[in-house]
């Protein structure tokens, strides 16, 4: 059986569950296990997805799950006094994508003092061995993917290219960096220190600047940038949400379609934005199976005290993560809109 069939049944299997927005499962007689869903925020599809898959597996084991998220990407404190609420309300495991990557430690720490299990979802954290286990994409593979295709996508003239970076947040948490630095190895930029974002020196690069994961902060961030360099012809962007917002800076100075925008996400929006040219190709992730099995993690945990296991020859398990675009080019293995289509997560 191939990657992208595994993929798509164990989606299928998710989502053929019936998915509500939060689950509340009292198993008679007791309490059930509980688990903790801390999301950056609540308004992003990718968490809005990610919340639905926790929901839905919590239902079919008969776990109890509460939701929390922070106000805005990069809202810490909230996520802070979530981990708080889970230790003090028993929880079993919390689930977590978090806004600050290093400074939220100290509280997983705490969870983990406390004997629950902590599982970093889609970012991990710094170091990535503070939780007790990480499902994620192989975030540095996602964007380098994209870069890859981006330069064989211009051929020749990717040796004069104008490249914008729109990455997440000043703190820079490892998501943002590893999809950056994935990015930039990708397209042939050398790096200089791969934990750090903006600080590799050729001359093809224009420079970066934050957009918070959403629309408004992605056309801000590409209007700073075009004020910069009004010739950037190459924008990558840390989600889809941000490469929207990109091309409507784009559109308004005319240059839409004669600008390559590649991103990192593979929601149903963002594929339709592949198939209407709005992104030349976006790196497809899975996060409802991302929460999914963490939910099974966190029972199997309760029920033997088992700690879930890395994927072979990584420091985390990869949740898979696949190249979507219809202008395929070779030396990238990619699968079609079409299929990505078929593969979104909502």
């Amino acid at each position: 059986m191939t990657t992208k069939t595994l993929m798509k049944s164990a989606l299928m299997g998710a989502t053929a569950l019936g998915l509500v927005g939060l689950a509340h499962t009292a198993e008679a007689g007791g309490h059930a296990t509980s688990v903790c869903l801390i999301t950056k925020t609540d308004t992003n599809p990718f968490f809005v997805k990610m919340r639905e898959g926790a929901a839905a597996k919590a239902e079919e084991l008969g776990m109890e799950l509460k939701a929390f998220a922070g106000r805005i990407d990069g809202d810490h404190e909230t996520q802070v006094q979530a981990i708080e609420t889970c230790i003090a309300d028993g929880a079993s495991g919390i689930l977590i994508t978090a806004s600050d990557t290093s400074s939220i430690v100290p509280a997983v720490q705490q969870a983990r003092d406390a004997g629950l299990l902590v599982i970093a979802l889609d970012t991990p954290l710094e170091p990535i061995d503070a939780a007790d286990a990480t499902f994620a994409t192989d975030n540095f593979l996602a964007g380098e993917l994209i870069g890859k295709w981006a330069a064989a996508a211009l051929g020749d003239e990717a040796a004069n290219a104008r490249i914008a970076t729109l990455d997440l947040a000043v703190s820079q948490p490892t998501v943002d960096v590893l999809r950056n630095q994935g990015f930039l190895q990708g397209f042939g930029i050398d790096l200089a220190d791969p934990n750090v974002i903006g600080d590799e020196d050729d001359p093809r690069l224009v420079g970066s600047d934050v957009t918070q994961g959403n629309e408004e902060g992605g056309r801000r961030a590409m209007e700073n940038l075009l004020a910069i360099d009004p010739s950037i012809n190459v924008v990558h962007t840390i989600n889809e949400p941000a490469a929207a917002g990109a091309y409507e800076a784009l559109q308004a100075i005319g240059r839409e379609n004669d600008v390559l925008i590649v991103s990192v996400d593979g929601g149903c929006p963002g594929v339709q934005n592949v198939a209407d040219g709005v992104i030349g190709a976006t790196s497809q992730q899975y996060p409802l199976l991302m929460a999914s099995l963490g939910v099974e993690a966190v029972k199997t945990w309760a029920d033997s005290g088992e700690k879930p296991e890395n994927t072979p020859g990584k420091d985390f398990f990869d949740t898979g993560v696949a190249l979507v675009t219809d202008m395929p080019v070779d030396g990238v293995e990619s699968i079609s809109v079409a299929e990505g289509t078929d593969l979104c997560w909502g």
